[in-house]
């Protein structure tokens, strides 16, 4: 048996364009509002979270696949300090669940074009504290541990 050359047989393609990143994050958007809504949910909780998620937008003033856990303690721990509970769950809500869309859509692709790993930023250390369940699963409560008869749980 002979050695070979091998090449990658993936496309091989420079740093995408200003544009070509603004017309993917408009897609990457649209194609969340059709997967939230081929999901079933209302038409507004899908217009909630993107009203959310055009919040944050704003505030980080660069597509939000580029949030990382540092930019999300500043914009959860200062700039939305004040804000209500309700206010910090809905739009960690919006932004864990629109990066659970990132990663099991467009985690190649995103990083292709830029570069990056898309990782979801709020984790165990920096998610707000409350009563709503996160697409993530960070919000699930821990159980509480029962003493058990030996009958069985419950008995």
């Amino acid at each position: 048996m002979a050695l070979a050359a091998v090449r990658d047989l993936r496309e091989r393609r420079g740093p995408a364009s200003a544009a070509e990143l603004e017309e993917f994050e408009t897609d990457v958007l649209a194609g969340f509002v059709l997967a939230r809504a081929s999901a079933g949910l209302a038409d507004s909780t899908i217009r909630g979270d993107v009203g959310q998620l055009d919040q944050i937008r704003a505030w980080f003033g660069r597509p939000l696949w580029e949030v990382r856990p540092a930019d999300a303690d500043a914009y959860f721990g200062r700039v939305l300090r004040d804000a209500s509970s309700g206010t910090r769950l809905a739009r960690a809500q919006a932004l864990a669940t629109y990066f659970e869309f990132l990663e099991l859509r467009h985690k190649v692709e995103l990083h292709a074009l830029t570069g990056l790993v898309v990782e979801c930023p709020l984790d165990e250390m920096n998610r707000p504290r409350g009563r709503k369940t996160l697409a993530c699963g960070f919000h699930r409560r821990r159980p509480r541990w029962r003493r058990c008869s030996p009958a069985g749980p419950g008995s």
